[in-house]
Formats: structure tokens, C-alpha cells, sequence
């Protein structure tokens, strides 16, 4: 049965000088209010004990534009400065519930520049789109096409540090599920390999990363050697931000490729429930963790599962794949990272990445 999901497709763009000086006022008039509100917020709780609500920050935010002391505020629309005290309200949220840390304050240089616009603040019109204090539409290139009739709930536009602009449009659409299937597979994450199958296939990371690591390292000895503050280490730290996004650009296609193969091929995918923050603190294998992205490839999976009919299981992450022998059950007691390869009492020997896709997929229907 066809379900309607919220899906949000992004865009490259490409503003007028107007438009990209306009964008750079919401910014950091953005960035600007969601800081004061964390700083009112943070005071009123580490001294008064009370916690803050998003109706009382929205107060101060127009007694903010009121003072006189902030009258820039009026230059840009309000709905990204609303949004942002609502965005501010949810990461509170979390953090009281648990689900993240304390927010932290938004810094010019490391955070990304984005702004949010609901329905009131642009206007949709024949395929274009004009935010709210612009004359003309947005330049967007489409790669693809929004669903056929479907019109953007909420727009946010962001700048990525290599100085991209992108815009992520907020749609509904309608999804068929996929035919059913009787395939299945166990999948164990690694770092040799982004993924081995129950099937006792390897798929390898992508390899094109090497040529653009090495282009970031000689990039990173030259900014090093920059004075701070100068036009030469703007200039190169610019330089370094594109071979960034050019890494996670591929790697992200890279992911998507793979995740969306698993769904269309198999009715149930069973993965280990690995806990990758805890894992990163392990600094000699952090980075290659990281390029793994095993937490992007587990969301991916959640949601194409989600949407076409699939059914995703995780495994508990104690389950001792590795060291379970999948063809007789036999547990040893122990098996250290550098073992790859490993013979049963029973005669069975095993690559150490299969047997454990194999034990994930066994299990996997007692997790379910």
C-alpha cells in the first residue's frame, strides 16, 4: 500500500550578488539570536533554576527589535528568526529528554550557515523559488524534479564551508513499496571492507578518496604555514573545504548506491547495532570509523526500509558475531581484530567478516 512520506530534496544554487548578500545579513542575524536565546536560556537555568519556554524567547526576540539596539534585525524576513528559537526549543528538548547533549553555541567559522523559511516567507510559482526580501527567483539547478504537484512545505538554504549554496526543499510524496521479495541478508559493517554480506560478498569503501586525501594533506601543510588572519589563509582554507566536500560528496553517493541496491534486492536486512559514538573514542581506528560512515549507511537503510516495504532488524550490539562459529554454533572465547581468518573444532573455517554478516542474519528474526 502506497504511503505518504516527508521527504526533503536539496539543490545546488547559484544567488545573484544581491541574493548572496541577502542570504549572508540571515545568516548572521540568525546564527546572532540563536545565540542570545542560549545565553538567556543558560542563565536563566544555571542561576534561576527555571527552564525557558520558546513563547518567552519569541518575547524577547521582540523586545530585541524593539530596543533600538537591534534595529539590523528588521533588515532581514523574521520567519528564519523564529525558526531558529524553535530549532533552539527542540535541541533543549533532547537534551532534557536525554537524547543529545547540551546545545551549544553556533561559531561563524565551524557551524553551517542556514536559514529556514515556512510557507509565508517564499512563494512557490511555476517551478520557481523567491524567498521573502528578494526581487528575483533563486538560479537552482534541477537534477531532479520535485514529484509531479508537489509544493515545498518549509525551504532552508544553507552555505557548506567550500561556499556552495544549496537549498533543501520539504515536499510530500507518494511511495509505492517495492514487489515483495524472499531474499535476505545479513550485513556486518567494517573497515577494510563498508560492508560484508551474509552472501559473502565485499563491498569496499570507495577508493577515489585516496588521490583527494593526499590533495587535503598537502592542502592542510599549507595552511598551516599561513599567517592567521590573513588573505592567504582564507584563501587556502577555502581550498581545504572544497577537497572536504568533495570526499563526503562521493562517499555520500557511494552510500546511497549501496543502501538502495540492499533494499531493492532483499525483503528483510539484518545489521549489528553498533553504537559509533562510543566506538569513535577508540583513536586509532576514529577516522577510519568515520569514513566509513557506518551511521549514515544504518539511516539510509532505516529509512528506504521505511519507505518501500522492507523490514530492517538490528541485532543487539553484544551479540558476538565474530566469534560465533555460524555453521555449528561453537563460541570462542576469544577473538583479537587482527584475526581475519579462523578454523572451527568442527572443521569449518571462516573469513572472520562473513561468518559474522552470517550469525547477524541468523539472529536477526529473534530480534524482529
Amino acid at each position: 500500500m502506497a504511503q505518504i512520506v516527508k521527504r526533503a530534496d536539496k539543490y545546488r544554487f547559484y544567488p545573484t550578488p544581491e541574493q548572496a548578500g541577502e542570504l549572508a545579513r540571515t545568516f548572521g542575524r540568525v546564527r546572532l539570536i540563536y545565540n542570545k536565546a542560549l545565553a538567556e536560556r543558560t542563565r536563566a537555568y544555571t542561576i534561576e533554576g527555571r527552564r525557558v519556554s520558546y513563547v518567552e524567547s519569541s518575547a524577547r526576540l521582540t523586545e530585541w527589535k524593539r530596543s533600538g539596539e537591534f534595529d539590523f534585525l528588521l533588515e532581514v524576513s523574521s520567519v528564519p528568526l523564529q525558526q531558529a528559537l524553535r530549532h533552539l526549543q527542540t535541541a533543549f528538548a533532547n537534551f532534557f529528554a536525554k537524547r543529545a547533549r547540551y546545545p551549544a553555541f553556533k561559531s561563524r567559522k565551524k557551524s553551517r550557515a542556514s536559514a529556514e523559511y515556512t510557507r509565508s516567507a517564499f512563494r512557490w510559482r511555476d517551478g520557481t523559488l523567491t524567498l521573502a526580501k528578494m526581487d528575483a527567483p533563486l538560479a537552482i539547478v534541477w537534477s531532479r524534479a520535485l514529484p509531479e504537484g508537489a509544493e515545498p512545505s518549509t525551504v532552508t538554504v544553507s552555505k557548506d564551508p567550500a561556499g556552495r549554496g544549496f537549498v533543501s526543499m520539504l515536499v510530500e510524496e507518494k511511495i509505492e513499496p517495492l514487489p515483495p521479495v524472499a531474499e535476505t541478508v545479513g550485513v556486518d559493517a567494517g573497515i577494510t571492507a563498508l560492508a560484508t554480506l551474509s552472501t559473502g560478498e565485499k563491498i569496499v569503501n570507495p577508493r577515489r578518496e585516496r588521490a583527494d586525501r593526499r590533495k587535503l594533506a598537502k592542502a592542510q601543510r599549507s595552511l598551516a604555514r599561513k599567517q592567521k588572519g590573513s588573505a592567504n589563509r582564507a584563501r587556502i582554507r577555502l581550498r581545504v573545504a572544497r577537497v572536504y566536500a568533495r570526499i563526503a560528496d562521493r562517499r555520500r553517493d557511494h552510500l546511497h548506491k549501496v543502501t538502495t541496491r540492499l533494499v531493492r534486492e532483499n525483503q528483510v536486512i539484518a545489521v549489528e547495532g553498533l553504537t559509533v559514538r562510543d566506538m569513535v573514542k577508540n583513536h586509532s581506528l576514529a577516522r577510519a570509523i568515520s569514513d566509513a560512515s557506518w551511521r549514515e549507511l544504518r539511516a539510509m537503510l532505516e529509512y528506504k526500509a521505511r519507505w518501500y516495504g522492507r523490514t530492517l532488524v538490528a541485532v543487539d550490539r553484544w551479540f558476538p558475531s565474530s566469534k560465533l562459529c555460524s555453521a555449528c554454533g561453537t563460541l570462542r572465547h576469544t577473538m583479537p581484530l587482527n584475526v581475519r581468518e579462523w578454523e572451527c573444532a568442527c572443521g569449518a573455517v571462516h573469513d572472520r567478516d562473513v561468518n559474522a554478516a552470517r550469525n547477524i542474519l541468523a539472529a536477526g528474526p529473534a530480534e524482529s
